[in-house]
C-alpha cells in the first residue's frame, strides 16, 4: 500500500505493524534515513469499514522532519489516497484534526468502530525539550470519498 496526501506534499510506502507484546502500537524504526509511514494491521484496510489507522512520525534521526511533521497543515477537504494491494484506490476527504494529551488520549474515538469507511492519521506533538519526549499525539481523521 501507497499513501499519497499532496498538499502537504506526502507520499510514502506503507509499512504492515501490529501490536506490541506490551498492547501498544508498534511505530515505524527510524535507521537514520527517516521511517515511511505503517499502517496498523488490526484496523481495516483503507476503504473497508470501520477507521483504518495509519502512523507517521512528526521528526525523524537527526533532525530531519519526519513522514507525518506536515500533519497539522492538513485542513477539512484535503485530499487522501491511498494505493492498495489489490490495485485498487481508496479516496478520503480530511474532516478535522485534533490534539490531544497522550495521557487523556480519546482511544474510543479514535480507534473505535464507525459505520463508514473512515481513517485516522497519527503522530507525536508537543515535544518537551526538558525531557525529549512528545507530551501530545496530532489526530486526522477522514472520510472515504463518496
Amino acid at each position: 500500500m501507497t499513501l499519497s496526501i499532496p498538499s502537504i506534499g506526502v507520499r510514502t510506502d506503507l509499512l504492515h505493524l501490529g501490536l506490541r507484546t506490551n498492547g501498544a502500537l508498534e511505530v515505524p524504526q527510524d535507521t537514520g534515513h527517516g521511517a515511511p509511514a505503517s499502517w496498523y494491521n488490526g484496523s481495516p484496510t483503507p476503504g473497508a469499514r470501520g477507521p483504518a489507522v495509519i502512523l507517521g512520525h512528526v521528526n525523524a534521526l537527526g533532525g530531519a522532519t519526519g513522514v507525518f511533521a506536515g500533519l497539522r497543515d492538513l485542513e477539512p477537504g484535503s485530499e487522501i489516497s491511498i494505493s492498495r494491494a489489490d490495485g485498487s484506490t481508496a479516496e478520503f476527504t480530511v474532516d478535522r484534526g485534533a490534539l490531544y494529551s497522550k495521557n487523556d488520549f480519546p482511544t474510543l474515538e479514535v480507534y473505535g468502530n464507525t459505520d463508514a469507511a473512515e481513517l485516522r492519521l497519527i503522530t507525536c506533538d508537543g515535544y518537551d525539550p526538558a525531557t525529549g519526549l512528545f507530551d501530545d499525539n496530532y489526530v486526522i481523521y477522514a472520510s472515504l470519498t463518496p
